[in-house]
């Protein structure tokens, strides 16, 4: 087969994702430099009869960006497009690590990220990645305008004067609609956060849950199976000014890097090997967490180094539901004996209008479970999930979880309209693979 194009394609190799979850070998690869490479590589798969998928930092533990057509590196599709007051306009390919110091000149700041910051900004957004904090939202949420090409090589801009029917749909898109080539988020002014973490005893944790999910600005929780406590962190946000109260670089590289990275690398092997060490390895874990105190720039506070290689799911639920729901996963564990490394994570966002989005139209508790990318995570994963649905749970889209379209439509009341909308941008599933098939339908 022989297909003109401008874009240079090369045979595809094998791919894997971060988390070892998923593998591909794509027939073509690309690199786009420009938006009118990613126009050029999406004509060229059109016309051969492939798919498309873009590629960023593969931190997605679904096959949500897997295909065997054309495999698209927009990696190169980074840096700062436009500055307009708050609203800032990034190339879609720009790492999450790379933002802070792009924003650094004009005093801005994203108002809430999560706690990994290797994601493209379009991925991270296209599969609905969120932090904590009970008044604020997800990365989708601060979207105000973005630029993707479709299926048929245009280019279109959604925001609230172009095309706006298309921004619920398009802000947290799956990768199902276009290409993504550029973002535009509201910032906001620049601010220090004061964090403190510290174990305290999981049940007052979970009998305050709601009150201490929203008395503060952002807080959130670890559970390490086979302990009793809940190794909280509590972020209150101040003003850019405020000073700097940071650790010795010694404790801060204990705390941050021997301790969550190197040792922890360390006992989950142990663990993977002798699962019966895991409930002591755990309970070392949880007394070497000491409770600390630092006021630093945002993003260094929002995120931490992961080093430590795993699977993840992680399922939303109405915020209220989370005590139970953690209860149910901790008698579980318990009542089958099963040996869990990785701990339970817990966080909270506020609802939003965003329609695939988990947090559409209700606050939102989530609870995320992970095991060690060796270890098989298929019965945990599966017990969990139940119990996630039975407290109507949404899965993440980019993490593990085995629901198809028909479990997913009750679960979102604008899924329809989202089908419209592909069916209108992409009528040949030029961006189709397995994965949308089966969350989304053919």
């Amino acid at each position: 087969m022989t297909i003109k194009t401008a874009v240079p394609m090369k045979a595809g190799r094998p791919w894997q994702n971060w988390g070892r979850s998923v593998s591909a070998h794509p027939e073509f690869m690309t690199q786009a430099a420009s938006i009118d490479d990613v126009v050029g590589a999406v004509n060229f798969a059109r016309d051969a009869g492939l798919t498309l998928k873009p590629v960023g930092a593969g931190h997605s533990f679904t096959a949500i960006a897997s295909t065997d057509g054309v495999q698209l590196d927009v990696s190169s599709l980074d840096g700062l497009v436009a500055v307009d007051g708050e609203l800032v306009t990034f190339g879609a390919g720009t790492h999450l690590h790379q933002i802070p110091a792009l924003l650094a000149p004009y005093g801005l700041a994203l108002e809430n990220m999560g706690d990994i910051d290797q994601q493209t900004i379009a991925g991270a957004t296209s599969t609905g990645t969120h932090g904590t904090g009970a008044s604020f939202g997800g990365l989708s949420r601060q979207i105000e305008a973005l630029t993707m090409v479709t299926a048929d090589g245009a280019v279109v801009r959604a925001s609230a004067t172009e095309n706006a029917e298309l921004l619920p749909a398009a802000r947290l898109g799956l990768g199902a609609l276009g290409v993504v080539v550029e973002t535009t988020l509201r910032c906001v002014p620049d601010f220090m956060l004061n964090a403190v973490e510290r174990a305290e005893p999981l049940e007052e944790v979970l009998d305050n849950w709601l009150e201490r999910a929203s008395s503060v600005d952002h807080f959130e929780f670890f559970w390490f199976a086979h302990t009793t406590s809940a190794l909280t962190k509590t972020n209150t946000r101040l003003p850019a000014d405020t000073p700097r109260m940071t650790q010795r670089r010694l404790a801060a590289w204990i705390d941050d890097e021997l301790l969550p990275n190197r040792l922890y690398a360390v006992l989950c092997e142990l663990g993977a090997r002798f699962p019966a060490t895991t409930p002591p390895l755990n309970r070392l874990s949880e007394r070497l967490v000491a409770t600390r105190e630092v006021t630093d720039c945002w993003y260094s506070v929002f995120t931490s180094p992961r080093r430590v290689r795993f699977r993840e799911m992680e399922y939303a639920i109405p915020r209220a539901n989370v005590p139970d729901a953690l209860r149910e996963i901790r008698a579980t564990i318990e009542r089958n004996g099963w040996r869990i490394t990785f701990p339970v994570e817990v966080r909270t966002t506020a609802s939003d209008d965003n329609w695939m989005s988990t947090a559409y139209g209700r606050d939102t508790g989530y609870i995320a479970v992970h095991r060690y990318y060796r270890e098989d995570p298929t019965e945990y994963f599966a017990a969990v999930e139940a119990i996630m649905i039975d407290f109507g749970g949404r899965p993440h889209w980019g993490k593990m979880h085995t629901r198809g379209a028909s479990d997913l439509r009750p679960l979102y009341p604008r899924f329809d309209d989202f089908l419209a909308i592909r069916d209108r941008l992409d009528p040949g599933r030029l961006f189709a693979n397995d994965y949308l098939r089966k969350v989304l339908g053919e």
